[in-house]
């Protein structure tokens, strides 16, 4: 076969490769995981997990998608932050989260909350972090959107604690702002986590080993996150290439136990779920063997 016959045969594999990697970008998926931390007895809870919504207004499949959810009919909402991908996002966001918002819910920020996406050369998160962060792109109206949550009656959970009752079940919660951006206040929420509380739940937009190492030392039952989009461009049957922070490639999406080597029950080890999220930046909207999603957590007696 000739050079020029193989280079033809490439590109065509590669064209092929991007165009079922920007179709599965908008293949919305539910998943469905328990989670074993109710005291014994209890009635299942059901916890809707959003993340990395990163919505911008022309993105209408989405936006129905996300919309439907709300038949689940879910106990609870949490919301780990970069719900935004444009100036204008509020508004539709918002009014697509529709129903949900009725619903008791908590959320944190990340910071595609706070600052537009930029085009960015996707081969970059295959680098070593060197710190530099997206902060002189235009700022968003995460204060708008934190109004509207805020409005809705969700509980903010930025670098602060708070209780909240579902059902006959009573939740403590803590949360920080954005890792990623270095904005979480991790002395503001650390110590013990409550023993008046039925379920200890700590939120967090991005799985930073020093926040997940505080609430698994902390004592909370579950760290719930997102950040990672599963890796986004995932390499078949072998997985995540990155998770755009310090966390371990291998827990980059699904339900884990931090630390990693931990079984339930050991002491200071917690479970931990990370989202792949429902978007991406839009200037690189595919997705490879990672599926946007969202997750349906059932909390169950453990």
């Amino acid at each position: 076969m000739s050079f020029t016959r193989i280079l033809g045969l490439g590109a065509l594999a590669g064209a092929a490769t991007l165009g079922y990697a920007a179709a599965e970008a908008r293949a919305y998926t539910l998943r469905r995981v328990d989670l074993p931390v109710l005291p014994a007895g209890r009635t299942p809870i059901r916890v809707l997990h959003l993340s990395d919504i990163h919505m911008t207004p022309g993105q209408a499949k989405k936006q129905e998608w996300v919309r439907r959810l709300a038949a689940l009919q879910p106990d609870l909402v949490i919301n780990t932050g970069d719900n935004l991908a444009h100036k204008h996002a509020v508004p539709v966001v918002l009014d697509t989260l529709g129903p949900l918002l009725d619903l008791p819910g908590a959320f944190v920020f990340g910071s595609n909350d706070y600052f537009a996406p930029t085009p960015r050369n996707p081969l970059r998160y295959l680098m070593p972090d060197d710190g530099t962060r997206a902060t002189n792109s235009p700022s968003l109206p995460w204060q708008t959107l934190r109004d509207g949550f805020r409005k809705a009656g969700w509980t903010d959970l930025t670098n602060t604690a708070a209780s909240l009752d579902v059902g006959d079940t009573s939740f403590g919660f803590v949360g920080v702002d954005d890792p990623h951006l270095s904005y979480d206040d991790l002395p503001a929420v650390a110590g013990p986590a409550r023993t008046d509380v039925d379920v200890r739940l700590a939120v967090a937009h991005a799985p930073y080993l020093r926040v997940l190492d505080q609430f698994a030392a902390d004592g909370y039952d579950a760290i719930i996150a997102g950040h990672t989009h599963g890796g986004q461009v995932c390499v078949p049957f072998l997985g995540a290439l990155t998770t755009n922070c310090d966390l371990d490639n291998a827990r980059a999406k699904g339900l884990h136990r931090h630390p990693a080597a931990s079984c339930p029950g050991d002491p200071g080890s917690t479970w931990m779920h990370v989202s792949a999220g429902l978007g991406t930046n839009p200037y690189t909207r595919v997705r490879l063997a990672c599926r946007p999603e969202a997750t349906l957590l059932t909390l169950t007696s453990g």
